[in-house]
């Protein structure tokens, strides 16, 4: 597959990713799991950037696949570095979704299908946004598991902790994120 083609599929991912984060999670402060949900828990504490956080945490599990697993971490780099860009460039839609998203339920279930999307079709073409779906990616090759299931039994656990941390998270609606990034994640990796 040729660079251009490849980073292509990259930034319309990220560009999903984004759109999922800033449009639908971040007006309701919804989490999804996972490095995206980490890096959102630290926005919703700290405000930090999005990106920003996730490319931070990213960085120990990318010296994890440059020592075990070098194919991905030079598919997942540009993944994230792409997608943090992208996702801290299109940060401002947060003020478009509050306006136009009329509930949390809704901006659960959207945001999880656009960040499912984005998530599924870097995968599908063996790249990442990092964080955990690096390493859940990596975790699923070696256990020969389909890697969105990988990425759902994280995210669930980012969510749990993340609910508990921030008062403002609503766990139900964070929930319905996680399942809809894992469902839309997985359909699409089946159409291989």
């Amino acid at each position: 597959m040729g660079f251009l083609y490849k980073s292509l599929i990259i930034l319309l991912g990220s560009v999903l990713v984004s759109i999922g984060i800033n449009f639908f999670l971040v007006p309701f402060h919804l989490l999804d799991g996972g490095g995206i949900g980490i890096g959102l828990i630290i926005h919703y504490l700290l405000d930090v950037k999005v990106g920003l956080a996730i490319m931070c945490i990213s960085l120990p599990i990318f010296l994890v696949a440059w020592v075990y697993y070098r194919t991905y971490f030079y598919n997942g780099i540009h993944g994230l570095l792409f997608s943090s860009v992208v996702i801290d460039f299109l940060y401002p839609l947060h003020i478009a979704g509050e306006k136009f998203i009329a509930n949390e339920m809704l901006g659960a279930v959207c945001g999880g299908i656009f960040v499912g999307m984005g998530v599924g079709l870097m995968l599908k073409f063996d790249t990442s946004i990092g964080g955990t779906d690096l390493l859940a990616q990596m975790i699923a090759k070696f256990l020969r598991i389909n890697p969105g299931l990988s990425i759902l039994s994280f995210d669930f656990l980012v969510v749990i902790a993340g609910s508990i941390v921030v008062d403002s998270v609503s766990l139900l609606h964070s929930c319905l994120t996680v399942i809809s990034v894992g469902v839309t994640t997985t359909l699409i990796l089946r159409k291989r």
